[in-house]
């Protein structure tokens, strides 16, 4: 019996199922987890219509690049500008200046400045200018409150004035000593009172006014072989300090003249003057090492006073700050090591008349005082200050060094010769000329009493002369 639809019938029938299948599985979506990414962006808002009339629109505060710009090194000359006068402050009437009647001999171990201990003198015009030539006055020691330079005489610089007086009178006798003491107690300032009196006597006064240029790695430098071993020179420091050397001493070194054939790399004329010689090596980067080496042979030269300019003169040679030259120096050797302080030309030089190395034939004295206010650590330094001190005072109790810390040798030689002078506060006599100077000028408007002078001196610290002045002034501001 056979079958009412054939197998042809029934493979269209198939096919048409499969072709609908396909019809309406097209359009579906893929199965998909993420239906949100799919989804239309929202509609943005439409802008709100701007608003009609005048809008308050307050400029940035934008600093006006109009102005010039500080030129390099405008601002460290600002800072530390000197100003010696105040037009404004009460000029002193019968002021005494430190002249040299006053730095004479007055009895057998005295001079005549022990009678004015405890009252300031004022420095003249000639003695000030060769103190600003070498960079003798510091900006933190107040000059700018007063009408013109003076200093306090204390015991310590009536010590000092005995001390020139014995080098003058003994060419022989040199005199080598290291300032300590606390903070603001005057240790620059008893620097700049030796200066003064060695210009009054006519000395030769030389100054490093900051240890800390020589030694903070700030200037060039280079190396120099020496039959003692390498040392590092630095020309652009040296030039300077011969040009404040010729300009500090320069009706000095005008009547001088050179007494030797020095090796230099340029002809010098035989007979020039000192003072010509200084400027040529402050004009000549190339020249300043050599000149200056020459003008310290000159210099130390022992003296011809028949010999018309061959005389030389006594030497004062002072550096402030001198802890900083007490240690290594920032300055790197060819294997990338410090280079001890000692090891610079310039530092050396200082250091050999401290320790006696270098010997000053016609008398002078060497002076270096220590910096609180930004002090290097050198414990050897403190030692030796601390060792020296007890030998003085006759102390039985010597201080002991610590036999597990490392000791610098080059320091302790170079302070054996040296004396220790310790700085404290005022007593109250000198205390009482200070706040009477102040008075006088017009800076200080009470009465000075023994009561005031009492309660001034013990705010500062039992006389500390700088803490006085603060004290003193500021309080009453």
């Amino acid at each position: 019996m056979t079958s009412p639809s054939c197998l042809r019938c029934l493979k269209r029938s198939l096919q048409s199922i499969d072709n609908v299948g396909k019809l309406e599985a097209s359009p579906r979506a893929a199965f998909s987890t993420t239906a949100y990414l799919s989804a239309n962006p929202p509609k943005k808002k439409p802008a709100a219509a701007a608003r009609q009339g005048r809008t308050l629109r307050l400029s940035k505060n934008v600093r006006s690049s109009a102005a010039r710009p500080p030129a390099p090194g405008e601002r460290k000359s600002l800072r530390k500008r000197i100003v010696l006068s105040n037009t404004n402050a009460i000029e002193i009437e019968g002021l005494q200046d430190l002249t040299g009647d006053k730095l004479a001999r007055h009895e057998a171990d005295t001079v005549a400045l022990e009678q004015y201990r405890g009252q300031v003198l004022g420095l003249t015009n000639e003695t000030v200018d060769a103190l600003r030539a070498l960079e003798a006055f510091k900006p933190t020691q107040g000059w700018s409150l007063f009408r013109r330079p003076a200093s306090l005489v204390r015991a310590e610089t009536a010590e000092l004035a005995n001390d020139l007086a014995n080098a003058e009178e003994k060419s022989t006798d040199v005199v080598r000593k290291v300032v300590c003491g606390p903070r603001r107690s005057g240790k620059s300032v008893l620097l700049l009172q030796a200066q003064a009196m060695a210009f009054v006597k006519g000395w030769l006064v030389f100054h490093f006014p900051e240890a800390q240029d020589l030694t903070n790695a700030h200037t060039a430098y280079q190396p120099v072989n020496t039959p003692n071993g390498t040392i590092y020179i630095q020309p652009h420091y040296t030039a300077k300090l011969l040009a404040n050397l010729a300009s500090a001493n320069q009706t000095l070194l005008s009547r001088l003249r050179l007494s030797k054939q020095h090796q230099l790399p340029i002809p010098i004329q035989p007979n020039i003057s000192l003072a010509r010689f200084a400027e040529l090596g402050a004009r000549d980067v190339e020249l300043a090492w050599p000149i200056w080496q020459a003008l310290w042979s000159e210099l130390t030269t022992p003296s011809q006073p028949d010999t018309e300019g061959l005389a030389r003169p006594p030497v004062l040679v002072s550096m402030d700050g001198v802890d900083q030259a007490m240690r290594l120096s920032a300055y790197l050797d060819h294997d990338a090591k410090p280079v001890h302080a000692h090891d610079l030309a310039l530092a050396r030089h200082f250091v050999d008349m401290l320790s006696g190395k270098t010997e000053l034939p016609n008398g002078g004295m060497v002076l270096a005082a220590t910096c609180e206010s930004n002090r290097a650590a050198s414990p050897t330094l403190d030692f030796c200050l601390q060792q020296n001190l007890a030998r003085q005072l006759g102390s039985k109790d010597d201080p002991h060094w610590d036999s597990y810390a490392l000791k610098d040798k080059r320091v302790e030689e170079a302070m054996r010769m040296a004396r220790t002078v310790k700085l404290q506060g005022l007593s109250k006599e000198e205390a009482r000329g200070m706040m009477e100077y102040y008075a006088q000028s017009g800076m200080l408007r009470s009465i000075v009493t023994d009561g005031l002078v009492s309660e001034k001196w013990t705010m500062a610290g039992a006389g500390i002369i700088g803490e006085l002045e603060k004290a003193a002034l500021e309080y009453h501001a």
